[in-house]
């Protein structure tokens, strides 16, 4: 929030700006605020209409979503086979409390299966990762003419959110190319959190700088807006007042302590892991806590075309630890029955070893997980066959998987959201929820 040297770097760089260049940089500097996740896209006049919607689940009310980013080996972690060529140097290991196999490499995630759902029919027709991503993000294939929203910001457009303090969609992490808001409102894109340790940087007054100078200093820039507010009486240009007043509740807020990992005893943090997963998955909980109703969390470097198994080991071993501790840590505090964790990624890997000890993309046959907000534990949702490179048994899309988060929220199916264009949008497209996993 540091505002020495504002007005002479903005004259410089931008002397013949516009008025929204302005704002972007005044909400930045003097409020710690990136207006582009907080303001309205252009394209974002959004109208809902309430169609018949299909009877939802309503099992859960937040949604902690783990996603691995580079195609997690369903072979090395999930869905591990008995074929030595398949499986290569990982092993097999049975859970503790069910009948669930899953690879040596998740030790920890063994002893907990019993919460989980793993769903190993998971198919796509993406196999580029960046095509990948953002079929899984959104449930829709990667258009050059509209952006599709993210699974977070149809969550909080169709359900709401829970704490008027905090942004109801929060990411944790560097994924690139997210597609955030989509065509909605930015009201509903994510707030990103780069760093977990950090926490939401900007958020205190900067140094020097008392109560009554901020609040001069926020005078002064609602006068300057007010003529042109008066003019071009917008929703794009409500929004940069919308997104201050927002920015300053958050700032004067009790519930600013939640992005604050100090606070946790070190036997918690070490329990979760001192990487940035591991905080960020620790940071989750605590927004949750604090009824934010989706948090996402990205696990890089899967995309293990050399050196497959130890490089899935090093990966699994940061997943299984903060995995593990997350749900022990719901479950212990009552928050795993209304908190639904979901393990995603964008396709498997091949059952192939190629040359170079590596597994390639594989978006035929791959596994995700689901744990928690109603969903029954110990259970195992299709399968492949002893090779894991086809579907055998009953098959899941990505849309259907996207369909059965949407279903555990309660979120309405068939309501209809029309994008900018004239077209007519849905949460999760034609996919069936697979009701059979919620009681």
């Amino acid at each position: 929030m540091k505002t020495r040297g504002f007005l002479s770097q903005f004259e410089r760089d931008h002397r013949s700006c516009s008025r929204r260049a302005f704002a972007g940089y005044l909400a930045k500097s003097m409020l710690g605020v990136g207006v582009g996740a907080w303001t309205s896209n252009p394209l974002a006049q959004v109208i809902g209409d309430a169609s018949r919607s299909q009877p939802a689940s309503r099992s859960a009310k937040k949604v902690i979503y783990l996603y691995m980013n580079g195609g997690m080996s369903h072979l090395d972690t999930l869905d591990p086979k008995e074929d030595a060529a398949v499986r290569g140097a990982t092993e097999i290991i049975k859970a503790s409390r069910c009948h669930t196999r899953l690879s040596a490499y998740m030790p920890r995630l063994a002893e907990c299966a019993h919460h989980t759902a793993i769903i190993r029919s998971m198919h796509s027709n993406q196999g580029a990762h960046e095509r990948g991503r953002y079929f899984v993000w959104t449930g829709y294939a990667q258009r050059g003419t509209i952006r599709h929203p993210s699974l977070g910001s149809w969550a909080v457009r169709l359900g709401g959110s829970f704490n008027p303090n905090l942004p109801g969609y929060i990411k944790i992490g560097g994924d690139t190319r997210h597609p955030g808001g989509g065509f909605l409102d930015s009201t509903f894109a994510p707030l990103p959190i780069r760093n977990p340790d950090q926490g939401l940087q900007h958020s205190q007054l900067a140094d020097g700088l008392d109560e009554a100078t901020f609040n001069a200093r926020l005078s002064l820039s609602r006068e300057f807006n007010q003529a042109f507010e008066a003019r071009f009486p917008q929703q794009q240009v409500r929004a940069y007042g919308a997104a201050y007043d927002h920015a300053i509740k958050l700032m004067k807020s009790r519930d600013l302590a939640a992005f604050d990992l100090t606070a946790e005893p070190d036997s918690m943090r070490e329990a979760y892991g001192g990487d940035a997963f591991g905080k960020g998955c620790l940071l989750a909980r605590r927004l949750i806590e604090r009824d934010v109703r989706f948090v996402e969390v990205s696990l890089g470097g899967w995309d293990t075309h050399q050196d497959n198994f130890p490089r899935v080991e090093a990966r699994a071993a940061l997943l299984d630890q903060a995995l593990s501790t997350l749900l022990q840590d719901l479950s212990s505090r009552g928050l795993l029955d209304e908190t639904l964790v979901v393990l995603a990624t964008e396709f498997g890997r091949t059952p192939k070893i190629n040359q170079n000890n590596g597994r390639d993309h594989y978006p035929k046959a791959f596994s995700c997980l689901l744990a928690g907000g109603g969903v029954k534990g110990g259970s195992i949702v299709g399968s492949t066959d002893s090779r894991g490179a086809e579907v055998i048994s009953d098959p899941v899309t990505i849309p259907d998987f996207n369909a059965t988060i949407a279903y555990a929220l309660g979120l309405p199916l068939d309501q209809i959201v029309t994008a900018p264009s004239g077209r007519p949008f849905t949460v999760a497209d034609k996919g069936q929820p697979l009701k059979q996993l919620f009681s």
